[in-house]
């Protein structure tokens, strides 16, 4: 494939936005090529400005598991534009959104829309705070909760991509309250909790580690995390903005069949429109101004488009046997990589939870951050270009997910597997 009008819009791009981009892993750095920018989309397929047609497994960073411009979305955010785009005031569509969520979510019994999850994550941990009256917060090695202040502490996604270990900026009298500890890790993370010293507010984990790859949570952690903080009086933050209706209808929580206090969503509860949200017990939620004191707001907050398409998306979710498809979707991709990998000899390791997966290229099993770092990233490297070459859109780094969506095909899927399979054999010629 030939990327022209890529090259130029990204020479373009480079003088008036910094990087060229307006999120620092899309610059494409850690997998030693340029970017291609996207045209349109549609299903399970992507076009960039060159024309070159791709199968997409990044979907957005995961809320396209209905697949791009599904129809039943399109509809209601064109329906919706024709009466407004903004007005920042109630609107019906953004009741008819939290319904949904509390209805869906286990644990919410009321719940607040933002615009992003940094949003949501930021605004729970300060809730968590003015709840509790105490300062600190736990979170673990590797997870990323956005780019607020407080969570650039061993934080993953881009972060660890790009090898910061932190950010200019942050004021150190800030991150002072932020302890974070090894994922997976239960005698750290009862030490730390046990801790007198510490003034904690809350915990804050992503149910699946999905911003240093794909780790799931070894039996027991979560609950170990549920009973500590219950019985610590430590608020419990799900961050599930990328597990949020993925792992099945009512979230990882579900999944898992664990409730935590607050729980923070993004990606698909606005179709692919920026937004965000978090909510919990109404004990809690009860503290946000206008009912109590802990303070937020946004102008954008509910907007009517990302209502429209979040209402839209979760009905299509609603559907009988969704994710049991989806599922086995995934189940068969999954099994034949795993298979292909062991059959070709090549240092792969697929770590999954249904649909969302990391094919790590490491020799030993990653279960948290550490691990996660012993990944050959240059192998992976070569990997998404060679992917990319051959028409199947990987995300540009080591440590992010794959995402599979009703929209994909078994003949796409079978295609991408026979392009791995190519892949991964010059890769061992290297």
């Amino acid at each position: 494939m030939d990327f022209p009008v890529s090259t130029k819009l990204f020479e373009q791009a480079k003088k008036v936005i910094p990087g060229g981009v307006n999120s620092p892993v899309r610059a494409c750095r850690s997998v030693g090529c340029d970017p291609v920018f996207i045209s349109k989309a549609s299903g399970a397929l992507l076009w960039d400005a060159d024309g070159n047609e791709y199968v997409d497994f990044v979907c957005s960073w995961g809320p396209m598991i209905v697949g791009h411009t599904h129809p039943d979305v399109v509809a209601a955010v064109c329906e919706t534009a024709h009466s407004g785009t903004s007005f920042g005031a109630p609107t019906g569509k953004e009741v008819d959104l939290a319904a949904l969520v509390v209805e869906a979510v286990p644990s919410i019994e009321k719940v607040r829309f933002v615009n992003s999850g940094t949003e949501a994550t930021m605004s729970a941990v300060r809730l968590a705070r003015g709840y509790t009256g105490k300062k600190v917060i736990v979170k673990f090695d590797g997870c990323y909760h956005g780019h607020a202040d407080s969570f650039l502490v061993k934080a993953g996604s881009g972060v660890l991509t790009l090898g910061i270990p932190g950010s200019p900026g942050v004021p150190d009298d800030v991150v002072k309250y932020t302890v974070s500890i090894p994922y997976n890790d239960e005698l750290m993370l009862e030490k730390t909790l046990r801790d007198e010293k510490l003034d904690i507010a809350c915990v804050i984990v992503e149910p699946v580690a999905g911003n240093m790859g794909c780790v799931p949570p070894k039996p027991g952690f979560l609950e170990k995390i549920r009973a500590l903080t219950s019985e610590l009086g430590i608020v419990l933050i799900f961050d599930e903005v990328i597990t949020g209706f993925r792992l099945g209808y009512g979230g990882a929580q579900q999944y898992y069949n664990i409730s935590p206090d607050l729980t923070c969503l993004g990606k698909i509860i606005g179709g692919g429109l920026p937004v965000g949200a978090y909510g919990g017990k109404a004990e809690i939620m009860d503290c946000v101004a206008p009912d109590g004191p802990v303070y937020q707001a946004g102008t954008l907050s509910g907007n009517p488009l990302a209502m429209a398409a979040g209402i839209a998306t979760l009905k299509l979710l609603q559907k009988p046997g969704f994710y049991e498809q989806l599922h086995t979707k995934a189940d068969r991709f999954a099994a034949e990589l795993d298979s292909m990998a062991a059959r070709l000899g090549i240092a792969v390791r697929l770590n999954r939870v249904e649909s969302i997966m990391t094919a790590f290229f490491a020799k030993d099993a990653v279960t948290d951050f550490q691990s996660a770092m012993h990944a050959d990233t240059t192998r992976y490297a070569h990997h998404y270009r060679q992917m990319l070459q051959s028409g199947i859109y990987l995300a540009p780094s080591q440590f992010e997910v794959a995402f599979i969506s009703a929209a994909h095909s078994n003949e796409q899927l079978d295609g991408a597997l026979k392009m791995t399979e190519w892949s991964f054999k010059k890769l061992l010629e290297k």
